[in-house]
């Protein structure tokens, strides 16, 4: 389990445009989450 695992982290580890979309989708996503929790009033 633990080989697949960093198998496929390596991969995307390498890729730096992977990360920079990655950290881009969890941003907009956390976001999200705060603004429809919190009703958009800030």
């Amino acid at each position: 389990m633990t080989q697949r695992i960093s198998n496929s982290q390596k991969r995307k580890m390498q890729n730096p445009i992977i990360q920079f979309f990655k950290f881009i989708y969890l941003n907009i996503r956390i976001l999200k989450i705060v603004a429809g929790g919190h009703g958009g009033t800030r």
